[in-house]
């Protein structure tokens, strides 16, 4: 069971907005401890297994180590997997919050020899702190300036060895300079229905809950490829079964716990669903424009371009084309609907919203 615990990204919107600290006690008690326990990412795993293992031999730190992909997918999980294998402590913050120099600067002169870094949302660290990375990552040395105008005086810090474990969930954001600096590079792919159904079992069994074969193949096939998704619908099922069945999550308990909660049998939830409603029944399919679009199921444009499309792209269900999105024949078959010129009711009035 691996996951991320940053907030945000295609898939935030399925966050209990109620969560508390057993909530956060209960994801953290989910997560694997070490890499034989973590599930999927072979290839990564295999590779960064390696790399650490190197290390402890050398008896040095592990290089750099830049994690990408989509969200909920391990890297948080896996930056502490790192720590705990190098037999390090870990220090945790994000991108985001990094908007001075100075901030870095504080951050990285408290480190202790061999201590993991981890900046989650590294491509949003402001410019000035990431040219100060550079150095630090480098030569483990920073200027601090003192001063300013012609008085300023660059002090140089001294750091010790350290591992920073950058994650990012759009690679192409970062500069060259910045990317070139970490030793080993991983990208986090989405997981298939078998590497769920494994993490839905581990966590099952983690929570005390009895489930069977079936039912975790029922969960699986709605988490979207994402295992922090996964063990959301897990606990979400588990109190279904507690309070409406026998406690015993079973395919048909599973299907119905999770249509209540307004997810489908292909992981489209209501604002999916309500984009794809919008698309095929307002304006025939397409194309029509995002800003329209978005104005039709009465959300910002942002919401529909980074929280809905992203999924609905992946699974074949949308394209977006240089006049605007539209529909595939995938989309019409999801939603028992039939194109325009296909016997169906439909409207030819897309093209009046392109752009």
């Amino acid at each position: 069971m691996n996951w991320d615990e940053t907030d945000g990204g295609p898939d935030a919107r399925l966050v209990d907005s109620s969560a508390d600290g057993e909530d956060q006690a209960i994801e953290a008690a989910l997560r694997p401890k070490d890499l034989g326990e973590f599930v999927g990412q072979e290839r990564v795993r295999e590779q960064l297994d390696l790399v650490l293992k190197a290390a402890r031999q050398r008896g040095g730190t592990a290089d750099h180590v830049l994690l990408s992909g989509a969200p909920g997918l391990g890297k948080t999980t896996l930056s502490m997997i790192i720590a705990a294998e190098m037999g390090a402590p870990i220090r945790i913050t994000s991108g985001p919050a990094i908007q001075h120099a100075g901030d870095l600067a504080a951050i990285l002169s408290s480190l202790t020899e061999g201590e993991v870094l981890f900046l989650d949302e590294i491509h949003r660290m402001s410019r000035p702190a990431e040219e100060m990375l550079y150095m630090a990552m480098e030569d483990f040395r920073v200027d601090v300036i003192v001063g300013k105008g012609p008085g300023a005086t660059a002090i140089p810090l001294e750091l010790p060895p350290f591992t920073l474990v950058g994650a990012t969930t759009r690679a192409g954001l970062l500069p060259p300079p910045l990317r070139d600096r970490f030793g080993f590079t991983g990208h986090m792919e989405f997981y298939t229905a078998p590497e769920l159904e494994r993490v839905i079992h581990r966590s099952a069994r983690l929570l005390d809950v009895e489930i069977e074969a079936p039912g975790a193949a029922e969960i699986a096939g709605r988490s979207r490829g994402t295992p922090r998704i996964a063990n959301r619908l897990l606990r979400r099922v588990r109190d279904y079964a507690q309070v409406k069945a026998d406690g015993v999550i079973t395919s048909e308990v599973a299907g119905r716990a999770l249509d209540v909660y307004d997810v489908d049998g292909r992981g489209l939830d209501r604002l999916d669903r309500a984009v794809l409603t919008a698309l095929l029944k307002l304006f025939g399919g397409g194309p029509v424009g995002l800003s329209t679009l978005a104005v039709a199921v009465g959300e910002e444009r942002e919401t529909v371009e980074e929280v809905a499309e992203p999924f609905l792209v992946r699974e074949g269900l949308l394209a977006r084309t240089p006049r605007g999105r539209v529909a595939t024949p995938a989309a019409w078959a999801h939603l028992g609907l039939t194109p325009p010129g296909h016997g169906g009711a439909g409207t030819a009035q897309g093209d009046l919203f392109a752009g």
